[in-house]
């Protein structure tokens, strides 16, 4: 298994990578990355020859290689570190721990994950999918291959964090929605008002704690609860 070699002589670069094939890049070296274009990886590898293999790769497309984990090591823990723009998994068999680090990430820090293993089984890739791996690779890597496999992964998660958090967003309006009718009901009934009268109330309250309506709604709620909770009590005892 070798290890990578970027060599310059004469314009020619050769990377060999950890299959024994070779890319070979003719004329001069390509100038550094803006540092907009340039990418902070974690590399999850447990191999330590084709770990150094990604890691030239990555430096010779101008990106920063901001950490590298074995599979035992805490990701999460190494994700809100390092901050970094995307995460590279590297092994031939995803271990379930790996797999439970991933979707941890996705869950509380997301980020693209682009995920190369030799396992081309459905449900491992199922699961690696449900993980939030952006771009799951099953037929090897190969250096000229990394560029357009991370920028095809980074669009994917972009476009699947935009369309999240468009969902997220559409069930805060209709949540809101729902609150503010029964808060409004709530507040016309014991202030007997009517409804845009309620509304009005509502929205002052919002406006005077600087908070959305749907939350001034939830604050009603909450205390309304709250007494009726301590109704209850006192006619208990």
């Amino acid at each position: 298994m070798a290890v990578a070699r970027i060599a310059g002589s004469g314009g020619l670069r050769v990377a060999t990578d950890y299959s024994g094939k070779s890319d070979l890049q003719s004329g001069p070296r390509k100038p550094a990355l803006a540092r907009a274009d340039r990418l902070r990886v974690v590399l999850v590898d447990d191999d330590t020859a084709r770990s150094a293999f990604v890691t030239q790769a990555l430096l010779a497309l101008g990106h920063d290689v901001v950490a590298r984990l074995s599979a035992s090591e805490d990701l999460l823990t190494a994700v809100r570190r390092v901050r970094p723009d995307v995460i590279l998994v590297d092994m031939d068999n995803p271990a379930r721990d790996v797999l439970d680090n991933c979707a941890a990430v996705t869950l509380q820090v997301p980020r693209p994950i682009v995920f190369f293993a030799r396992d081309a089984d459905p449900d491992t890739i199922s699961q690696a999918v449900r993980a939030g791996v952006s771009a799951y690779i099953v037929d090897g890597m190969a250096a000229h291959r990394l560029k357009p496999i991370l920028d095809v992964a980074i669009a994917r998660f972009r476009e699947h964090q935009k369309l999240r958090n468009e969902l997220d967003e559409m069930r805060t309006r209709l949540a809101d929605r729902r609150d503010v009718e029964r808060a409004k009901s709530l507040l016309a009934k014991l202030r007997r008002l009517d409804e845009a009268q309620a509304y009005a109330l509502l929205r002052k309250s919002a406006m005077t704690r600087r908070v959305t309506i749907g939350e001034a709604a939830r604050t009603v709620l909450a205390a309304a609860e709250l007494l009726d909770a301590d109704s209850g009590a006192r006619e208990e005892n």
